[in-house]
């Protein structure tokens, strides 16, 4: 039976990216069609995610699966082969635990701690710090999140496996040190180095312009 299988994203989200990590470990074709995020949505978005209008959405023989965590778990479901989600139920509820603290506190609060300016930087350094202490204990030991490959927990996770490190470099703040937290260091590593991985990360030159620019656009705000 043909399958249809296309995905809306953007060339820099750390959301698409993790859905397109997926299907490349899972070996399934799919079109990809990149969205204009920020100033020109295309229809076809508006009419798959009309809820919330922003990507990834994976459309799946017409039927639209919005919201990154939501289609992970889909593919998962529906592709059987190289499970990312670990089969011991237990241990699958942690990682939909650690999931939800990652994109629920993690990533705001290291995002706000790179993008503030001003007074309240100090304070959203503390709090993205603390956070990602919590992280680190979690990661101790292991060589990735699951274990000895990489899964779900990890690809979650890649806003700090990669986004972290581009965002220091373009915005010149330390937030994510090796000194602070080795053994996130380390996993941000190896994560990059697995092939599957790297060959579907945005280029960080890129990137890093990217946010650069994004960065000089916020500052000349608040000066104003």
């Amino acid at each position: 039976m043909g399958e249809e299988l296309k995905l809306l994203g953007a060339w820099g989200s750390s959301f698409s990216r993790r859905v397109e990590i997926v299907l490349k470990i899972k070996g399934v074709e799919y079109e990809y069609l990149e969205e204009d995020v920020f100033q020109n949505k295309s229809d076809l978005l508006l009419q798959y995610n009309p809820v919330h209008k922003k990507v990834p959405v994976l459309v799946h023989n017409g039927k639209p699966i919005a919201e990154s965590l939501v289609i992970l778990e889909y593919i998962d479901e529906t592709w059987k082969d190289n499970p990312i989600l670990p089969r011991d139920p237990y241990e699958r509820a942690m990682a939909r635990f650690w999931a939800k603290f990652l994109d629920e506190k993690c990533r705001p609060a290291l995002w706000k701690s790179y993008t503030s300016v001003g007074p309240e930087r100090e304070k959203a350094h503390e709090e993205a710090q603390e956070l990602l202490s919590t992280l680190e204990g979690e990661l101790e030991g292991k060589k990735f999140f699951g274990g000895e490959t990489v899964g779900f927990l990890d690809i979650v996770a890649n806003f700090v496996g990669y986004w972290a490190g581009v965002l220091q470099e373009a915005v010149g703040v330390d937030v994510l040190t090796e000194e602070k937290f080795p053994a996130l260091c380390k996993w941000a590593e190896g994560f990059q180095n697995c092939p599957v991985i790297r060959e579907n990360l945005p280029p960080r030159d890129r990137l890093v312009a990217f946010f650069k620019t994004k960065r000089e656009m916020m500052t000349g705000f608040y000066k104003n």
